[in-house]
């Protein structure tokens, strides 16, 4: 009999489920897959979901939510950790508690709020939860320029502004920034990644016109969770998740999905499942 001597890089989403196989679990499942990660999910909520939008969604029992965690930590184990839709106050009291209680690694918060759709996909009084327990706790928050908006209080009008809201996210509790500017007029995308210790990388490049763009913002926060169970430095892992997401995005232009907003195309290249010393 072979004794093991292997394990593969173990990533974990924490997060809801988008029924239209866009954004959500789903997506961060095929981004884990195409990067050569081992992927695992805690669902928090279902979502009836489209390309056009969500109809409806139905929330996950925070004690079954606690469940699926301790299910799989206490089996398999996690490398790095992605964080989505966390819809209620209760939802983002087990994650903090996980987090701590298991010391997870490498965790990824993407503050989901505002779906591609324009819905708003989290409760008003969740938020206030979700920065004092879950800014301290993540290594990296990636909000986009609408989730952003809704923690600082006001817009941003252009890549100059980026700077001054990064910080008011540092000053919140976070401990890195990566603020991503997609949502900026242009033909240029700028975004920042704005660490606590003052580290400062600005990355820019051509927009991609794309009617499929839903799921970008869950798939770039997938793909630095895959980075960083890799072992690459936080930099690095941002610089290659952004070109893993363009070239999905590239790949998926022609393609028709849906009538509203198509997703992009994870498989354009995958990796082999990578394996790591036990």
């Amino acid at each position: 009999m072979t004794i093991p001597t292997q394990r593969y890089a173990r990533v974990l989403t924490i997060a809801g489920s988008d029924s239209g196989g866009g954004a959500g679990i789903q997506a961060d499942l095929k981004t884990f897959a195409a990067l050569g990660c081992y992927g695992m999910s805690a669902i928090t909520a279902l979502t009836a979901q489209n390309t056009r939008g969500v109809s409806g969604i139905h929330p996950v029992p925070p004690a079954f939510l606690k469940a699926q965690l301790q299910a799989v930590i206490e089996d398999i184990g996690v490398d790095a950790v992605k964080l989505g839709m966390l819809h209620a106050p209760e939802v983002v009291e087990v994650v903090a508690w996980a987090i701590d209680h298991y010391r997870l690694p490498n965790v990824v918060l993407d503050p989901v709020m505002v779906a591609t759709s324009g819905d708003r996909l989290i409760a008003a009084e969740t938020v206030e939860r979700l920065v004092a327990e879950l800014f301290p706790r993540a290594v990296l928050i990636t909000p986009n320029l609408d989730e952003a908006a809704l923690l600082v209080g006001h817009a941003m009008a252009d890549a100059d502004a980026l700077e001054g809201a990064a910080a008011e996210l540092l000053a919140q509790g976070a401990r890195g920034v990566l603020l991503k500017g997609g949502h900026l007029p242009g033909d240029e995308v700028v975004d920042l990644l704005a660490l606590a210790d003052g580290e400062r990388h600005r990355f820019a490049a051509p927009r991609i016109q794309s009617r499929n763009l839903h799921g970008t913002g869950c798939t770039l926060s997938s793909a630095i969770a895959c980075g960083l169970a890799l072992g690459k430095p936080l930099p690095q892992a941002v610089a290659d998740a952004r070109e893993y997401v363009r070239g999905a995005m590239q790949a998926g232009v022609t393609v028709k999905v849906g009538e509203g907003h198509g997703p992009l195309n994870h498989g354009f290249a995958p990796q082999a499942t990578v394996r790591l010393p036990l």
